[in-house]
């Protein structure tokens, strides 16, 4: 008999959570392993359980769902990821495909449609709601502007580089910024030194919009 496909959940919405883990409840094969109500913890959760999937709310209250899914490829890459979503904008759907998601879910639709993408998912397929197909999926990752270089670059980072980094690209200050880190101003300013060097950028200018574009500015509506 095979093992139940593991799921971890992402969501700030109780109520969602809570019915998609009566629809999973009612799929067989797969089963709720554990639940976040925000990025951060959802980033630990899956971290520390590495589930088969993680379904991940794309609007969180403190990192947008594509943000979560960039970090996610990069620590947890055996994790296959869906978003599900109020929005069905194409803006969106493209963002979340090219930080790494496989699976994308309008939340209306998630009680009709969350198994065929979890399963699609897991055969290494795109699955995109309103009946978008494996040959749009693909034709809309080719062509999204290519960002493998940035990724690459951005893997480079250490965990604590990254949060810096995103932090500097909203504008937040240096002080500010070791504030919330608990760590030092002179501390914040070598980061901000290593990932400059590491990233061959030259001002914070350049870095907030390497950011941009890499999607880590992202705010979801």
């Amino acid at each position: 008999m095979n093992a139940q496909k593991r799921i971890v959940i992402i969501d700030d919405h109780d109520t969602f959570r809570a019915s998609l883990r009566q629809i999973i409840g009612r799929m067989a094969g797969f089963t709720v392993a554990g639940e976040a109500a925000d990025s951060r913890q959802g980033e630990a959760e899956v971290r520390r359980l590495r589930p088969d999937l993680a379904v991940i709310d794309l609007s969180l209250p403190d990192r947008s769902g594509i943000q979560l899914t960039r970090i996610l490829r990069l620590a947890v890459p055996e994790t296959k990821i869906v978003i599900v979503s109020m929005h069905s904008k194409i803006d969106y759907i493209v963002g979340a495909l090219r930080a790494g998601a496989t699976g994308y879910v309008i939340k209306e639709s998630v009680s009709g449609c969350l198994r065929d993408a979890l399963e699609a998912v897991l055969r290494n397929e795109h699955y995109l709601d309103a009946a978008l197909s494996q040959e749009i999926a693909s034709r809309l990752l080719e062509t999204a502007e290519v960002m493998d270089i940035a990724d690459a670059t951005y893997g480079n980072l250490t965990s604590r580089e990254q949060e810096v980094l995103r932090m500097l690209a909203r504008g937040d200050a240096v002080k500010d910024i070791a504030d919330q880190l608990c760590i030092s101003v002179k501390t914040v300013t070598n980061h901000r030194a290593n990932i400059l060097s590491k990233l061959d950028l030259h001002s914070t200018a350049d870095l907030v919009r390497y950011a941009a574009k890499l999607g880590l500015l992202e705010e979801a509506e």
